[in-house]
């Protein structure tokens, strides 16, 4: 396997539709992540082994950068051509992906950190394989009247609720749109 190198992400199109974000490559391409993304206060650790996408969008959701994190299957110029960023971690690096947004290994996981003060707009991290997908975003604050902790970062990833995939995330022919009472 060739070696991988961090790549900058490009500015691609982002939709809220029922069910899920679809986000539009610059190659004219569109993939569907499962949703609606489950709120997590500031911070994410992953479950171990899965693939991460980090998305962070403008304010209104309409665009936004995405960016993969220790993806070493996907070459240099698919990710260019689709305006998709990469970031390569080793051992216990942290690399900022966007101001506000920090990323990091734990072990056969990926931490996700957040300074909403800093981030103007949403911040969405997909972590999946083969198996099964997770969409999450963070917030602020966690608002649950049967919630007794506050999502905590180092459990959520690897206890949250599942949403369970198909095995693809191409959304050819899935891509109507739509309001949703999350998006």
């Amino acid at each position: 396997m060739s070696v991988r190198s961090n790549v900058a992400p490009s500015t691609i199109g982002v939709d809220f539709v029922e069910g899920g974000v679809v986000v539009e490559y610059l190659d004219g391409r569109d993939v569907f992540y499962h949703g609606p993304p489950k709120p997590v206060e500031e911070s994410i650790k992953t479950p171990p082994g899965k693939e991460v996408h980090v998305l962070v969008t403008d304010p209104d959701g309409i665009e936004g950068v995405m960016t993969y994190v220790n993806d070493h299957n996907t070459h240099d110029d698919i990710l260019e051509s689709t305006g998709v960023g990469r970031v390569m971690l080793e051992g216990d690096d942290e690399e900022v992906l966007f101001p506000g947004v920090t990323v990091s290994t734990e072990a056969y996981s990926i931490r996700v950190d957040a300074d909403l003060s800093l981030v103007d707009g949403r911040v969405f991290v997909f972590a999946e394989d083969e198996l099964s997908e997770h969409a999450y975003e963070l917030v602020e604050h966690v608002e649950r009247e049967d919630d007794s902790s506050t999502a905590e970062a180092d459990t959520t990833g690897a206890n949250g609720e599942q949403n369970e995939a198909d095995g693809s995330n191409d959304a050819d022919g899935n891509t109507e749109t739509g309001s949703t009472d999350w998006g």
